[in-house]
């Protein structure tokens, strides 16, 4: 892809990143004085950003060749290494520009109700000071995020990468003095570390084969790597994708980030974190194209998680995990999508958009629900909330529906294709592929439409001493907003962004697989109208309808599958029993041979003081002893004695 010299307003896409960086150096650095103004310049920031992006945007469909690139300075210049600080902004990042900053920018307003209720007292610091360093933390994390997807080399997208990575670790962890926040800040930043080094080590091989890391010299000469290296490569990169995104079998840390404010779970769950994984493959599409293996691992890791994200999701009764699981599965579609190559690449981003806006209002929904209820996060313990919450019921509702795949929602014009698309995989994979899509979709229609029975219908099933009521404007203007991208966009961007990313990804399609687009969305249709009527059958009226739940798949479902006993045993205690033995090797080996040769010198030298006793008769009869050995010595020579 041809670049165009950058011009008029894109010639200052640094600011994209450069504004959010700033207002958070102001925010963590000013101390208390920012504490009134503070939330206000963290939305401000934000929003500035969002209005460049769209100008940017605007301007650079204008362009004959739709991609910019601006070199800011030499960033890393180490013998052969040369690396420059530029971004790039074509397509692809554009897309992932409107969507951080926009859907972002909802999430901070939200984020500025969400937070005058918050309990701050916890920190021992004034609830200002507390929301001032809250927004410093999130601006960060936009900042690091749009640094991500407008690097042009692999090591500014590692750069972004570490930042996100940082700044999650801040904002999960938020309420540090609660010890299951705390705990699950660390996970996530552990987990994320494996994934981390397996992206680290693609990029040293990228440069120990090419010589470069920027994405034009690498996408051009990937046909010169041999096929064993692109694999490798392509599974180092698929290893950082899966910790970022929270794909098997670097999953596990993603629930537990819900332990973080519900802005936070929102900002990670729909517009940055998790998609960051799903961005590398797509940036990195011409390694995967080049490997039909990288590809099948790609499809395998998608449609697995997808199917594990569901089948939990089933089993939880805390509102935010269930989305949590919700978004596992989600961004499995997403693996899913660009793991199948050609148009599937556009596919998979159509479906990163509109995930954006549904997730945002599902997860801004849960908060205003906890708002009502005192942070109440039981769906066993909600119910008939609509007629108290009629805007976050309307809103959550639409998010639902959309969510689930109904048409006309914006999930029916992205997830339909994808399942179309797994279908149309040549010989038995397609089934195979496609089948685990379909289910999912199923699966995802039931446990969605009993969190959102539990929620809002059926008899009410919380306390007298709870008055649960509507969010203020603050909170509610940004969930009717998201609800409004909930239902039309979708619909417009299913012919578009496929049109508009063809300069990136080129408008190779899929395959034509044994089964027709009506097929498969009647099928489609039919599988999660199923799913959604077993949900609303079973618990329409709390949980007296349900059977009690039992078996091995639900207990399984309710342990997270064992991939936190499968960690445990695989890797923590194994790692554990190696860091104390060479704890002990240390101790008793390392620190044993120095203290041994300390206590060895100084036992000798306490055994020697006692030969100076300090009277001199001692020294003389010292000295005439020495001095009768020295002559007998020399007289034994003389004599040949030692001949």
């Amino acid at each position: 892809m041809e670049l165009t010299p950058a011009t008029g307003l894109l010639d200052y896409v640094w600011l994209l990143v450069a504004i959010p960086a700033a207002s958070a150096a102001v925010l963590l650095l000013a101390g208390r004085r920012a504490d009134r103004w503070g939330h206000l310049l963290g939305c401000a920031s934000v929003g500035v950003a969002f209005l460049l992006g769209l100008g940017m945007f605007i301007q650079l469909s204008g362009l004959d060749n739709r991609a910019v690139e601006r070199s800011l300075w030499e960033f890393i210049a180490v013998g052969d290494l040369r690396i420059d600080f530029g971004l790039l902004f074509d397509p692809l990042s554009a897309v992932f520009v409107l969507l951080i900053t926009g859907v972002g920018f909802l999430i901070h307003v939200y984020a500025v109700g969400y937070m005058a209720h918050a309990p701050h007292d916890q920190h021992h610091e004034p609830p200002e000071t507390a929301r001032r360093r809250f927004f410093g933390y999130f601006n960060l994390f936009v900042a690091a995020m749009l640094l991500l997807v407008l690097g042009n080399n692999y090591v500014l997208l590692y750069l972004g990468w570490e930042g996100v990575g940082l700044a999650s670790y801040l904002l999960i962890s938020f309420w540090y003095s609660r010890s299951s926040a705390a705990t699950a800040g660390k996970k996530a930043f552990l987990m994320n570390r494996v994934g981390d080094a397996g992206f680290i080590l693609a990029v040293f091989l990228l440069f120990a084969t090419l010589g470069t890391v920027q994405f034009d010299e690498v996408f051009a000469n990937v046909g010169a790597i041999g096929g064993a290296t692109v694999l490798i490569i392509g599974l180092l990169l698929l290893l950082g994708a899966t910790g970022k995104s929270g794909q098997f079998p670097l999953q596990a840390w993603l629930p537990d980030a819900m332990e973080g404010p519900t802005p936070v779970s929102a900002l990670i769950h729909a517009a940055t974190m998790v998609t960051a994984g799903v961005y590398l493959i797509a940036r990195s599409h011409p390694i995967y194209s080049a490997s039909p293996t990288l590809q099948t691992v790609v499809v395998s890791v998608g449609a697995l998680t997808l199917l594990i994200g569901a089948i939990i999701g089933c089993a939880k009764d805390d509102i935010k995990r269930v989305l949590a699981w919700s978004t596992v599965s989600q961004i499995g579609y997403m693996f899913l999508a660009v793991g199948l190559g050609g148009v599937a690449y556009a596919l998979g981003i159509i479906h990163l958009l509109a995930h954006g806006f549904f997730k945002a209002g599902l997860f801004l929904g849960a908060g205003s629900v906890m708002h009502a209820m005192k942070d109440q996060v039981d769906i066993r313990r909600f119910g008939g909330l609509w007629r108290a919450l009629p805007i976050t019921w309307v809103t959550f509702g639409l998010a639902w529906l959309a969510i689930i795949g109904l048409p006309p929602l914006s999930g029916f014009f992205s997830k339909d294709p994808i399942i179309l698309a797994a279908f149309d995989r040549p010989g038995w994979t397609g089934w195979l592929f496609g089948g685990a899509a379909l289910l999912g979709a199923g699966i995802t229609a039931f446990y969605m439409t009993r969190l959102f029975v539990l929620t809002f219908h059926g008899p009410k099933r919380w306390t007298e001493s709870q008055h649960p009521h509507e969010s203020p404007p603050v909170m509610w203007v940004p969930l009717v907003l998201l609800a409004v991208g909930t239902v039309f966009s979708g619909w417009l961007m299913s012919t578009a962004v496929v049109d508009w990313l063809t300069p990136v990804f080129g408008d190779e399609p899929v395959g034509a697989g044994p089964l027709s687009h009506a097929q498969v969305t009647a099928a489609t249709i039919a599988v999660v109208l199923a799913g959604a009527g077993l949900g609303w059958g079973l618990f329409r009226n709390g949980t007296a309808l349900a059977p009690p739940p039992a078996g091995a798949l639900v207990t399984a479902a309710r342990a997270n599958l064992y991939g936190d006993a499968v960690n445990e045993v695989v890797f923590e205690k194994p790692g554990r029993w190696l860091t104390r033995a060479l704890v002990y090797v240390d101790n008793r080996g390392v620190d044993g041979v120095v203290n041994g040769l300390a206590a060895a010198v100084g036992g000798t030298s306490a055994r020697l003081r006692r030969a100076q006793t300090g009277f001199v008769r001692t020294y003389a009869l010292t000295m005439l002893l020495g001095a009768v050995l020295i002559v007998a010595a020399f007289l034994a020579v003389q004599m040949g004695w030692f001949a």
